[in-house]
């Protein structure tokens, strides 16, 4: 698929319900520590949705949710733009992600996985490619054995119809129980883009400079490869070298929350190269989009 075709996104993979909880200091045991706490809407793929919509582009987001909060999920993808195609679990809860975020907007996260852990190929229909340019697979969905029966679906019928492929590795620590390799088979050499975070990279490459491990990477793959560098912005590779680094913007004000601000950077940096803008130029939008998710509560555009 050529960059600037027309045509939609189609992002499969997770959604969740987050319960964000922003303290100040360090967290002490056996008693209360003082925090700023909200409900929102997360998951890694349903955030790079809204923040492709967010960007310009036409998107779907297929993904499965508990009864309980299936109304509130569809309404809240809905207001960002995204056409949400939700299967309900009549058995499982929806996803919940408990991030702990620090005075410096650093989070860690506690997942239970829930609904999403059972996506698999019952849920897929064959239509959803119809009118589709793009297909984003959360790495989320390779963690658990029917989502990786669909990624492997998916990816058949990507390339059966010249669809362009990205895929972010979601979660370092998810990625290592799972194993490199494996992963790397999984997504095989026909994606297009590939989005890991600088631990990602560096387990998927076996390199520990960012550079080197962004090469390797891209020699593997075939893929363009954008590292994202936090603070630090990203590094851009293809099969052919590297491409270069692209700085993040300064920021108006500290970090808030960095729940989310890969996902930003994802979503906007697909919008853009659908939309048929070269990939060191996305990655300059993807970066700005990254910057605005740090400075507020969440992982979403607000919308």
């Amino acid at each position: 698929m050529t960059p600037g075709s027309s045509g939609r996104l189609l992002v499969v993979g997770d959604l969740a319900t987050d319960v964000v909880a922003v303290h100040a200091g360090r967290l002490t045991p056996a008693t209360d520590t003082p925090a700023s706490i909200a409900l929102l809407p997360g998951g890694s793929a349903a955030n790079v949705a809204a923040w492709a919509a967010d960007s310009g582009a036409e998107v779907t987001l297929l993904a499965r949710v508990g009864r309980e909060s299936a109304d509130w999920h569809r309404d809240e993808l809905r207001r960002v733009g995204v056409t949400p195609e939700l299967r309900v679990d009549a058995e499982r809860p929806t996803t919940v992600v408990v991030c702990l975020v620090d005075e410096r907007g650093e989070r860690t996260m506690l997942n239970d996985r829930g609904a999403s852990a059972a996506l698999g190929i019952a849920d897929w229909d064959d239509a959803l490619l119809d009118g589709t340019a793009w297909l984003h697979l959360s790495g989320y969905l390779l963690f658990a054995e029917p989502g990786r029966e669909l990624a492997r679906l998916l990816l058949r019928r990507a390339w059966e119809r010249g669809l362009g492929v990205s895929v972010d590795p979601a979660s370092a620590g998810e990625l290592g129980l799972l194993g490199p390799a494996r992963f790397l088979e999984l997504v095989g050499a026909g994606t297009d883009v590939l989005l890991p975070n600088l631990d990602e990279a560096r387990l998927l490459s076996g390199a520990t400079d960012p550079e080197r491990a962004a090469v390797l990477l891209a020699e593997r793959t075939g893929s363009l490869v954008a590292v994202k560098l936090g603070p630090r912005g990203a590094l851009l590779a293809g099969p052919e070298g590297l491409l270069g680094r692209v700085p993040a913007p300064m920021l108006e004000r500290p970090a808030v929350d960095t729940t989310g601000a890969g996902d930003a950077f994802a979503g906007a940096l697909l919008a853009a190269r659908l939309a048929g803008t070269d990939p060191l130029r996305a990655a300059v939008h993807a970066c700005a989009a990254g910057a605005r998710a740090v400075q507020r509560q969440g992982a979403r555009p607000s919308g």
